[in-house]
Protein backbone atom coordinates (compact mmCIF):
# COMPACT_ATOMS: atom_id res chain seq x y z
CA UNK A 1 0.00 0.00 0.00
CA UNK A 2 3.20 2.31 1.06
CA UNK A 3 4.71 1.65 -1.92
CA UNK A 4 1.75 2.56 -4.67
CA UNK A 5 1.14 6.06 -2.36
CA UNK A 6 5.31 6.60 -2.90
CA UNK A 7 4.73 5.15 -6.47
CA UNK A 8 1.77 7.99 -7.21
CA UNK A 9 3.03 10.60 -5.92
CA UNK A 10 6.44 10.32 -7.72
CA UNK A 11 4.20 9.53 -10.86
CA UNK A 12 2.34 12.82 -10.44
CA UNK A 13 5.30 15.67 -9.41
CA UNK A 14 6.87 14.04 -12.40
CA UNK A 15 4.25 14.95 -14.63
CA UNK A 16 4.45 18.45 -13.16
CA UNK A 17 0.51 17.74 -11.48
CA UNK A 18 2.41 17.87 -8.25
CA UNK A 19 4.35 21.11 -7.51
CA UNK A 20 5.51 22.57 -3.87
CA UNK A 21 3.40 25.63 -3.03
CA UNK A 22 5.78 28.89 -3.05
CA UNK A 23 4.89 31.60 -0.79
CA UNK A 24 3.87 34.89 -0.88
CA UNK A 25 6.44 37.02 0.83
CA UNK A 26 5.83 40.77 1.73
CA UNK A 27 8.85 42.32 3.27
CA UNK A 28 9.23 46.35 4.47
CA UNK A 29 6.87 49.20 4.92
CA UNK A 30 3.90 49.06 2.57
CA UNK A 31 3.20 53.17 1.50
CA UNK A 32 0.26 53.17 0.21
CA UNK A 33 -0.64 56.55 -2.46
CA UNK A 34 -3.07 57.69 -0.04
CA UNK A 35 -0.74 57.73 2.97
CA UNK A 36 2.11 59.58 1.12
CA UNK A 37 -0.48 62.31 0.26
CA UNK A 38 -1.04 63.07 3.48
CA UNK A 39 2.58 63.53 4.09
CA UNK A 40 3.86 67.53 3.72
CA UNK A 41 7.32 69.21 3.74
CA UNK A 42 7.44 70.65 7.22
CA UNK A 43 6.30 67.60 8.97
CA UNK A 44 8.05 66.84 12.44
CA UNK A 45 9.82 63.15 12.38
CA UNK A 46 7.07 62.47 14.83
CA UNK A 47 4.15 63.53 12.79
CA UNK A 48 5.38 61.76 9.96
CA UNK A 49 6.02 58.81 11.60
CA UNK A 50 2.31 58.68 12.85
CA UNK A 51 1.42 58.80 9.43
CA UNK A 52 3.76 56.09 7.74
CA UNK A 53 5.33 54.24 10.73
CA UNK A 54 8.66 53.47 11.77
CA UNK A 55 10.95 53.22 8.17
CA UNK A 56 12.47 49.86 7.89
CA UNK A 57 16.16 50.92 6.96
CA UNK A 58 17.36 53.15 10.19
CA UNK A 59 21.52 54.11 9.13
CA UNK A 60 23.43 55.23 11.23
CA UNK A 61 25.41 57.37 8.92
CA UNK A 62 22.66 59.01 7.91
CA UNK A 63 20.03 59.76 10.50
CA UNK A 64 18.37 62.54 9.03
CA UNK A 65 17.55 59.97 6.28
CA UNK A 66 15.05 57.29 6.50
CA UNK A 67 14.29 54.33 3.86
CA UNK A 68 10.92 52.66 3.40
CA UNK A 69 11.53 49.78 1.10
CA UNK A 70 8.97 47.61 0.21
CA UNK A 71 9.16 44.50 -1.78
CA UNK A 72 6.52 41.76 -2.92
CA UNK A 73 7.27 38.40 -4.00
CA UNK A 74 4.76 36.13 -5.56
CA UNK A 75 5.38 32.13 -6.70
CA UNK A 76 9.38 32.93 -6.24
CA UNK A 77 9.12 35.84 -8.81
CA UNK A 78 9.59 39.50 -7.63
CA UNK A 79 6.60 41.65 -8.54
CA UNK A 80 7.14 44.44 -6.90
CA UNK A 81 9.55 46.82 -5.28
CA UNK A 82 9.37 50.44 -3.99
CA UNK A 83 11.63 52.81 -2.46
CA UNK A 84 10.79 55.86 -0.75
CA UNK A 85 13.26 57.86 1.04
CA UNK A 86 12.65 61.15 3.47
CA UNK A 87 15.20 63.55 4.28
CA UNK A 88 14.95 65.46 7.24
CA UNK A 89 16.82 68.99 8.23
CA UNK A 90 16.16 69.96 12.42
CA UNK A 91 13.28 67.62 12.78
CA UNK A 92 11.69 69.30 9.82
CA UNK A 93 10.93 67.05 6.72
CA UNK A 94 12.82 69.15 3.83
CA UNK A 95 12.94 66.19 0.69
CA UNK A 96 10.45 63.59 -0.57
CA UNK A 97 12.06 60.84 -2.97
CA UNK A 98 9.91 58.41 -4.26
CA UNK A 99 12.10 55.79 -6.51
CA UNK A 100 9.35 54.86 -9.24
CA UNK A 101 8.70 51.25 -9.68
CA UNK A 102 11.42 49.41 -12.00
CA UNK A 103 9.80 49.28 -15.24
CA UNK A 104 11.19 45.79 -15.83
CA UNK A 105 10.86 42.87 -14.16
CA UNK A 106 13.96 41.69 -11.31
CA UNK A 107 14.97 38.40 -12.90
CA UNK A 108 15.76 35.72 -10.14
CA UNK A 109 17.02 32.35 -10.12
CA UNK A 110 15.11 29.58 -7.90
CA UNK A 111 16.81 30.67 -4.78
CA UNK A 112 15.58 34.30 -5.12
CA UNK A 113 19.02 36.19 -6.04
CA UNK A 114 18.96 38.24 -8.66
CA UNK A 115 20.79 37.19 -12.30
CA UNK A 116 23.17 39.35 -13.58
Amino acid sequence: MRLSIIFVVLLLSSCGLLTPHKLEIRQGNLITPEMLARVKIGMTQQQVKTMLGTPLVNDPMHVNRWDYIYRFSQEGKLVEDKRLSLYFENDSLKRIDDAAPSTTPVKTDDVGQAKK
